[in-house]
C-alpha cells in the first residue's frame, strides 16, 4: 500500500513539475523553466515532451550548451527527432561561430542548414562574408527585415572569451545574447 502511494505521489509531483515548467515557458520566464527542467531532467529522461519543453526553454534563455543532452535523448518520435536536429544545428553553429571569432577558423567552405533562431541568422550572415580579415565588431542587417540589425563581437575575459550578439530594431536595442 505504501509503495502504491509513493508511486502515485511521485507521478503527481512530476506532473506538477512539468506544469510548472510549461507555465514558466508560457509566461516567457525561460531561464526559470530551463533551471527547473535541468534539476528534474534525470527523473524525466524518458518523457520526450518534458525534454523538448526543457530544451526550448534553455534555447530561449541562451543556455545553448544545455541542449547536448536533449539532442541525444530526443529520438523516439518524428517530432522529437525534428527537435533534436533543430537543436543540433544551433549548437553546432554556436560552436563554429565562436571557434571562428576566437581562433580565426575559416567558415567560408561550410554549408550548414539554417534555422530562424538569432544565432543561426548571424551565423549565416557571418559565413557569407567568406574569407576576411578579422574585425573587432561585425554589423549585419537582417535579410527579411532591414529595420533589424545585429552586432557581433567578442568580449575578452581573463579566463574565457564570450561571443556577444546584440539585436536592434532601428536603433533600439531589443536583446543581448552572450555565449561561450
Amino acid at each position: 500500500m505504501k509503495i502504491i502511494f509513493l508511486i502515485l505521489l511521485s507521478t503527481l509531483l512530476f506532473a506538477d513539475i512539468k506544469d510548472d515548467i510549461f507555465n514558466y515557458y508560457q509566461n516567457e520566464k525561460y531561464e526559470d523553466a530551463c533551471t527547473l527542467g535541468h534539476k528534474w531532467l534525470d527523473k524525466n529522461i524518458r518523457d520526450e515532451e518534458f525534454i523538448s519543453l526543457y530544451a526550448f526553454s534553455c534555447l530561449k534563455s541562451d543556455y545553448i550548451d544545455r541542449l547536448s543532452i536533449p539532442i541525444s535523448l530526443l529520438k523516439f518520435s518524428r517530432e522529437s527527432r525534428s527537435n533534436s536536429a533543430y537543436f543540433s544545428v544551433i549548437l553546432m553553429q554556436k560552436k563554429l561561430l565562436y571557434h571562428s571569432l576566437v581562433d580565426g577558423y575559416n567558415l567560408s567552405k561550410l554549408k550548414l542548414p539554417s534555422t530562424d533562431y538569432i544565432l543561426s541568422k548571424v551565423f549565416d550572415l557571418y559565413s557569407e562574408l567568406g574569407e576576411h580579415e578579422a574585425r573587432t565588431l561585425y554589423i549585419f542587417t537582417d535579410k527579411k527585415n532591414p529595420r533589424v540589425s545585429y552586432k557581433l563581437y567578442v568580449i575578452n575575459d581573463e579566463q574565457l572569451s564570450k561571443m556577444v550578439i546584440e539585436e536592434y530594431f532601428d536603433t533600439i536595442s531589443i536583446q543581448r545574447h552572450v555565449y561561450w
